[in-house]
């Protein structure tokens, strides 16, 4: 076993002058400034009043998770000699608020398109879905079962 670092910098944009003094006087708006990479700017999630257009936690959270699965899917189709071509994922997290205002997902269903070319055995293919759980840092870590609906294409 070994540990591994992450890290990344979070700064707060929202503060319009009088900080968090009053509950509707700040934004809840701020950047991800990881060094070396893009700014990521954020707001919370539109049902609590953020901005609709920038990334909320929820976003990066599913967006982790289907990259981290395509990632591992790539490099088990590669090692068992499927020569994908394409992959494209739109997943789906549900999630629940309580009436104290916590929130948590449900559940996640990963729904990826692949293209493969003709004479791929996609039942292999599809099987190497369920081996991911088993490598993917981030389908590891959450605590809401996470499922997948894959969708192959077959090129000419």
């Amino acid at each position: 076993m070994s540990e591994h670092d992450y890290t990344a910098r979070v700064v707060w944009t929202g503060n319009r002058g009088e900080g968090t003094r009053h509950y509707k006087g700040y934004d809840r708006t701020w950047n991800v400034e990881t060094p070396g990479k893009p700014v990521i700017h954020c707001s919370n999630d539109p049902l609590l009043g953020g901005n609709p257009g920038l990334h909320n936690p929820e976003d990066m959270l599913i967006a982790a998770l289907s990259a981290c699965h395509m990632l591992w899917f790539l490099h088990l189709a590669s090692d068992a000699g499927i020569a994908v071509q394409s992959y494209e994922d739109d997943p789906l997290a549900v999630g629940e608020t309580d009436s104290t205002g916590a929130s948590r997902f449900l559940r996640a269903t990963l729904r990826p398109r692949i293209a493969v070319p003709a004479g791929t055995d996609l039942a292999q293919a599809d099987a190497l879905h369920g081996q991911v759980h088993a490598f993917c840092f981030i389908a590891r870590s959450v605590n809401f079962p996470v499922s997948y609906a894959a969708r192959y294409r077959v090129l000419a």
